[in-house]
């Protein structure tokens, strides 16, 4: 049983792989921040980092991936410039990169998702509010003459970028505090949505090991003669935790789950997905189906 439970509870694993210059140890250190599992080999996702566009060699290691993945476009500050700032553009470059390679493309700045800003760097941001600097170009920021330190200017540009010096100013003078910078640069960086999408395509493989291990336990509980394991495999914890992972899998392809918690809506929820198990849909999804129903049904028991 220990084993069981051992399998059942092990991570999602992430390799993270980019051809040179594209930031992919900083992709992989901002995941690692972020509680992913980032492993060189048995990765059950792979996350492909590229900047800028899709390029042959990306395609090459894309092909050589196989199984889910996930597409970063990282450097998404550098995408262009505009009225709609650089995330829009390049928030447009990945629905392109998705169109051609049918996975989910999440732009990042993946500089600004674990920055670490020392008293002096937070001072340097304030003094920035009330005496602005040249951000028009590296150079500028760093040559031009200003009341900071040319070797401060140089330390907020390795932790920051231009990209991100801006926006911490910027949020500074909405009102922001020095300390609340961290996590304002956190959700400007996007690893949260790299994060839930990783966690997307990672579903089938956390409902497969479910239904793996609830199916071994009742081997085990047959075999052994375990009354209580076998009534607590049909309890309605275990059956509705099989639903949520189902829930999971269906929603990472685009479904939609009611998620309504009165009697109508988890009777409505049984026959909707009775019906769609029933059509023109692929083991995976027929499985997830009739588990969804059978909660949604637990549910229903419950609610009367």
């Amino acid at each position: 049983m220990t084993a069981i439970a051992r399998r059942l509870c092990a991570p999602t694993r992430v390799a993270v792989r980019g051809r040179e210059g594209v930031g992919r140890a900083t992709v992989a250190a901002a995941l690692t921040a972020a509680g992913v599992v980032v492993s060189s080999d048995g990765a059950d996702v792979g996350v492909l980092v590229i900047a800028e566009a899709l390029k042959p060699e990306d395609r090459t290691l894309l092909e050589e991936t196989g199984g889910p993945a996930v597409v970063v476009m990282n450097k998404a500050d550098l995408a262009g410039f505009g009225a709609a700032g650089p995330m829009a553009h390049a928030y447009h470059r990945a629905a392109r990169c998705r169109a051609l390679t049918g996975l989910p493309t999440v732009p990042m700045v993946a500089l600004l998702a674990d920055v670490n800003l020392t008293g002096e760097l937070l001072d340097a941001l304030a003094t920035l509010l009330t005496e602005p600097a040249d951000l028009s170009s590296t150079d500028a920021f760093v040559e031009a003459p200003h009341r900071l330190p040319r070797e401060v200017r140089e330390r907020l540009l390795a932790a920051l970028d231009r990209f991100g010096i801006a926006h911490a100013v910027l949020a500074l003078s909405r009102g922001a505090s020095l300390e609340s910078l961290p996590n304002h640069l956190r959700k400007l960086s996007q690893v949260d949505r790299v994060v839930e999408y990783v966690a997307a395509e990672g579903a089938p493989l956390r409902y497969r090991r479910l239904r793996t291990a609830v199916t071994q336990l009742r081997a085990l509980a047959t075999q052994s003669d375990d009354s209580r394991l076998a009534d607590l495999l049909v309890t309605d914890d275990a059956v509705l935790a099989v639903m949520t992972a189902a829930v999971d899998v269906v929603e990472a392809a685009g479904a939609s789950v009611d998620r309504g918690d009165d009697a109508d809506s988890h009777l409505r929820r049984a026959v909707q997905w009775r019906r769609y198990g029933n059509g023109p849909v692929n083991a995976l999804h027929r499985a997830c189906a009739a588990d969804i129903s059978r909660g949604s049904l637990r549910l229903l028991g419950r609610s009367r």
